[in-house]
C-alpha cells in the first residue's frame, strides 16, 4: 500500500528505483574520459584539501552516476569540511541511489542536524525530502519517529504530494 501511495511522484520514483551499478557499468564509467573529471582530478592531485574541487568532482561523478567514486570524494569532502552540511545530503543521495537506505539514512540525519538555523530557508526543499526519507524508510518499523519526521516535512514543504501521502498513511483520520 505505502508503495503504491508514494510511487506517484518522479522525485522519489527516482531516488527510490535507480539501480545498483554493475561493476561492468562502474568500469564503463570511470573508463570514460571525462576532460572536466580529469582535470578536477589534476587540481586535487596538486591541492588535496581544495574543497571547491573535490566538490565539483564528486558532483561530476554523481552526474555520471559513478557512485563509488562520488561517495569516495564525498567522504574526502567530509573530511576537509565536516560542518558543511550540503556534503552530507549528497552522500545520503548516492548512498540511497546504490540501495544503502540504513547510511543513507544517517547521512542525512547527519545533514539535517548541520543546517545551520540561517540556512533553513535556503535548504526548505533538501530538509523536506530529507526528513521525508527518513519518515518513509521508518515507515513500518517505527512509526513514531515517522511521524516525526514526516511533520517536519511537511513543515518544510507543506505541498509535496508523497509528504501529503505518507502522513495520511502514518496519520490514518
Amino acid at each position: 500500500v505505502l508503495g503504491i501511495l508514494l510511487f506517484g511522484s518522479a522525485n522519489l520514483v527516482y531516488a527510490q528505483t535507480t539501480t545498483k551499478p554493475t561493476k561492468e557499468k562502474e568500469t564503463v564509467v570511470t573508463q570514460q574520459t571525462n576532460p572536466s573529471i580529469e582535470e578536477l582530478k589534476k587540481q586535487i592531485a596538486e591541492n588535496p584539501q581544495n574543497g571547491e574541487a573535490l566538490v565539483k568532482l564528486a558532483t561530476a561523478y554523481q552526474d555520471n552516476k559513478d557512485w563509488t567514486n562520488a561517495l569516495e570524494t564525498w567522504k574526502k569532502v567530509t573530511t576537509i569540511l565536516p560542518e558543511w552540511a550540503p556534503a552530507y545530503y549528497s552522500q545520503g543521495y548516492v548512498f540511497q541511489s546504490t540501495k544503502d537506505n540504513v547510511n543513507a539514512q544517517t547521512s542525512y540525519e547527519k545533514y539535517i542536524s548541520l543546517v545551520k538555523p540561517e540556512e533553513v530557508e535556503a535548504n526548505k526543499k533538501s530538509l523536506a525530502y530529507a526528513h521525508l526519507f527518513i519518515a518513509y524508510t521508518n515507515f513500518e518499523t517505527n512509526k513514531d519517529l515517522a511521524k516525526q519526521h514526516i511533520a517536519k516535512s511537511l513543515e518544510y514543504d507543506p505541498a509535496n504530494e508523497d509528504a501529503i501521502k505518507l502522513n495520511k498513511a502514518l496519520n490514518p483520520s
